[in-house]
Formats: C-alpha cells, structure tokens, sequence
C-alpha cells in the first residue's frame, strides 16, 4: 500500500511537468527539443544539493551506472516524443492515447518478470487498446501521424519503467534519478545539435527569455527528479502488474491543468476512449486485490 501511495502522489504531480513544457513551447516559442533538454539538465541541477547533504558523494557512484545511463536515454528519447505531442495536441488527449503504457508494462511484466496475467487482465489489456483506438482515431485526423507519438512514448516509457523493476535496489532512487539525469542530458545535448543542424524547428535552440520562464524551467526540473524518485521508490515496494494501472490518476491532473491554463476539454468521444481505458484499468486492478487476497485466504488455511 505504500508503494501504491507513492505512485498515486507522483502520477498527479507528473501532469503539472507536462503542463509546463506545453506552456513552454506555446507561449515561450520554445522548442520541444530545448524544453526536453532543460528538464533533464535542471533534474541534475535540483537532485545533486540532496546527494551531498543527504547522501553524500559516494552517491555519485552507483553500481550499475551503464545501466542507468540507459535509462536515462530511453527517458530523454521518451519525454521529447512527449513534449513533441503536447505542443500540437491538447494534454487530455496525449495523455488518454498515452494510456495504451500501463497495458504496455503490464505485459512486459509477464513476459520478462514472470508476474502472473491471467486471460481476465489480458482481456481488459485488449480492450484498453480498443478505447486508445478510440481516442487515436479523430486525433490521428485533426493532427495526423503527430496522434501517434504518445504510443511511440508509451512503449519507450515502459521499457523504463522495466528497468526501475529489473535493476532492483543496486542503487538508491536519489542516485538513479540522477544518473539518469546525466543520460537525458547528455542524450538531448546530442539531439538538440543534430536536430538543429538538420534544420528541425522542434530543436531549435534558445535561452530562456525571461526570469519567470527560467524559474518554470527549474520547476520543470525539480518536478522530473523528485516525482520520479517516488516512481522509482514504489516499484520496490510494489509489483509492477499493480502499480501500472495507477498512472490513469495522470488524467486527472491533465484534464484540469488542459483547461485551466489552455482551454482544452476532450470531446465525447475521447470521453468514452478514457472511460473505456480507464474501466480496463481499474479491473487490472480489481483482479490484482482479488487474487492476492485469495492467495492470503489460502495460505492462512
């Protein structure tokens, strides 16, 4: 329960980083790219004051650190898919197509870790997708294959997530978060150059023009770090089969801030796609408290 209390608290502040890079590249003429590249390098910048009066220097050097960079570069590759999405489409429908990840995990889980997926959960997985096709198809019409890169960040997102789980407790969340600050930021750096000597708008590079947009970017940065620190924490101490359905909490705060600050509100149709996604979901996670309750029953027998 307290993993899936930490996963709950870091899926409704996780929005508000994505607000922000929205707000970035629509009022601020930011690039995709340049956003992405600041929330990792101000993620560097907000988690290593904790690493040397908390936790100190030997921090620095984790145990798998290889492993870590990676996971900061399918990080880094994942956020600008999604920092692309959401400066052409309304956050509540990057987030609903976005939603295909949990089913995504879910199956990872089973195939790579050996949790247990019954035909009941592989079902609600089907039909999850269905109400993901749902939202896609008047997205996929409005602003053509752009619809299609949440999925991409889905799947690149749940690689990630599998390796918070299959890297184990090696290292500490705090030294974790941080290398793969130095992945994304690295990772971005790159990309950032390469794009813009390819002449891609999306990477074009600036500075921050104001205070107030530096300040947001800092925010941006301290809200990757520590809400990821809580990801990281509550899968050790959950199964990833059950923390995965608990990311639906994202719709909550991206409706609201899609409303509140750009004046986007989801159709009925895309109403019914999250509604058919997050039901699948909730039975995900039904049939989790369920058998494991069962399995109590059985063993205190």
């Amino acid at each position: 329960m307290q993993g899936v209390m930490l996963m709950a608290v870091a899926m409704l502040l996780l929005p508000c980083m994505d607000a922000i890079a929205k707000y970035m590249a629509t009022f601020a003429d930011m690039s995709p790219g340049q956003v992405t590249f600041y929330r990792f390098f101000f993620q560097v910048v907000c988690t290593i004051p904790l690493i040397f009066t908390a936790a100190g220097s030997a921090t620095l050097r984790p145990k798998r650190p290889w492993l870590n960079l990676l996971r900061g570069v399918i990080h880094g590759a994942a956020s600008l898919l999604f920092f692309a999405a959401v400066k052409y489409m309304p956050l509540a429908d990057v987030f609903a197509i976005y939603f295909v990840e949990p089913f995504i995990l879910t199956a990872m889980s089973a195939a790579f870790l050996g949790d247990k997926v019954g035909w009941r959960r592989w079902l609600a997985i089907v039909v999850g997708f269905g109400g993901a096709l749902i939202v896609i198809q008047p997205s996929f019409v409005l602003f053509g294959w752009t619809a299609l890169l949440p999925v991409a960040c889905a799947f690149l997102y749940s690689i990630y997530l599998f390796m918070n789980r299959a890297i184990g407790d090696a290292d500490s969340p705090l030294t974790m978060q941080t290398i793969a600050g130095f992945g994304g930021t690295i990772f971005m750096g790159v990309a950032l150059f390469a794009g813009h000597s390819a002449g891609i708008a999306d990477f074009a590079p600036s500075l921050p023009a104001s205070a107030f947009a530096l300040v947001l970017l800092v925010i941006l940065g301290a809200l990757s770090g520590y809400a990821h620190m809580l990801v990281v924490r509550a899968f050790r101490m959950a199964p990833l089969s059950l923390l995965a359905p608990f990311q639906y909490f994202e719709i909550i705060s991206a409706t609201v801030l899609g409303y509140a600050i750009f004046g986007d509100f989801p159709t009925p149709s895309k109403w019914l796609g999250i509604a058919v996604i997050v039901a699948s979901g909730l039975f995900i996670i039904w049939r989790e408290h369920r058998t494991r309750r069962v399995a109590a029953e059985i063993a205190f027998d």
